[in-house]
């Protein structure tokens, strides 16, 4: 005689996941869109190898008190592990945008993608996290697997480096 119940768990879990990637995952591209300083093909790649992880490990994900927030903390260590890979060596240059953009002030947007991509994939995801996000010291901590304290001093070291990639550039921008 056949479990009927197990079958349906078995078919419910597809729709949970695909409801909850359908919902999440334009943020986790757009977050990934800022952690690889404006390639969206790897932004796609990586929210993509995310959700893949998540599917694999969706019963127990579905359980935690926040899947959101282990969706992005799953998004940072696929970024951060493609970083350590040798094969992620490859720099885009002169890059032509598939989709327009409807952005406001497209200098000032590509000056920061710009300045981004000159950081370290650590301070950048320290960026990303604590001041795209708006996530905590403490939050930022616990997905980048750090200390509260090292956190702040990673946070203010980047954006000293910020300010100096930028140099008087954003403020140029800034007032257009």
């Amino acid at each position: 005689m056949r479990d009927t119940t197990a079958d349906e768990t078995a078919q419910d879990r597809p729709l949970d996941f695909l409801e909850f990637a359908a919902g999440r995952g334009p943020y986790l591209v757009r977050t990934a869109f800022l952690l690889t300083g404006g390639d969206a093909h790897l932004a796609e790649d990586l929210a993509q190898e995310a959700l893949g992880r998540l599917y694999v490990k969706w019963r127990t994900v579905s359980r935690v008190e926040n899947p959101a927030g282990y969706a992005q903390a799953t998004l940072v260590n696929a970024f951060l592990t493609h970083k350590r890979r040798r094969s992620s060596g490859e720099h885009v240059t002169d890059t032509i945008r598939e989709t327009p953009v409807s952005d406001t002030d497209p200098a000032l947007r590509l000056t920061l993608l710009e300045a981004l991509g000159r950081l370290s994939p650590q301070d950048r995801a320290v960026l990303v996290l604590r001041f795209w996000e708006d996530r905590s010291v403490e939050e930022t901590a616990a997905v980048l697997k750090l200390r509260s304290g090292a956190v702040r001093t990673r946070s203010a070291r980047a954006l000293e480096r910020l300010r100096g990639v930028l140099g008087t550039d954003l403020a140029e921008l800034a007032l257009k």
